[in-house]
């Protein structure tokens, strides 16, 4: 299994080799063609991450979080995911960071953890995926994108908590 990498790169060269292409000269003007979309993303990407760190430094992630806590308890969602369900669509890593910290103080098998992996896997860090596709297009007018990606994962977080009971 740890072959499958070296293998697939090796039979691309063969490859190339075979098709008499110049893998040297295409590796580098991929590379020079990237550094240009770098240039385009790392605006919004940059400000995006700045918002999250303000959000984060100034308390309103966790403001929202406790002002949202209730009215998920009345629900019957576990406080353990409501910090993950306020930081998934803001970022991957660190809702990551709060998936471990559920397994570590739920247990691997109970309920709030395979609840908080499913919603991991069924939604999708939406800001940063607008800013980073978005920007490295240049469009700036995002119109009916964010309210449908938003509501999209509001759907996927509440089919992983509805159904995660059903099949533990």
């Amino acid at each position: 299994m740890n072959y499958i990498l070296p293998v697939l790169l090796f039979l691309l060269i063969a490859w190339a080799l075979h098709k008499k292409v110049d893998v040297y000269s295409s590796f580098i003007e991929g590379a020079t063609d990237s550094l240009s979309m770098i240039v385009k993303i790392l605006p919004s990407m940059a400000a995006m991450m700045l918002a999250l760190s303000l959000a984060r430094t100034s308390g309103v992630i966790d403001a929202l979080i406790s002002l949202l806590s209730p009215l998920l308890h009345i629900l019957g969602i576990d406080k353990a995911l409501v910090p993950l369900l306020v930081l998934r669509p803001f970022s991957g890593s660190a809702a990551l960071s709060l998936l471990n910290d559920v397994l570590v103080s739920e247990g691997v098998d109970s309920l709030p953890a395979v609840t908080a992996s499913n919603m991991l896997g069924s939604t999708e860090t939406i800001f940063y995926t607008i800013a980073l596709y978005f920007g490295s297009v240049g469009i700036t007018k995002t119109r009916y994108s964010v309210p449908v990606a938003l509501i999209s994962g509001l759907v996927g977080a509440v089919a992983a908590i509805v159904l995660t009971p059903f099949f533990m």
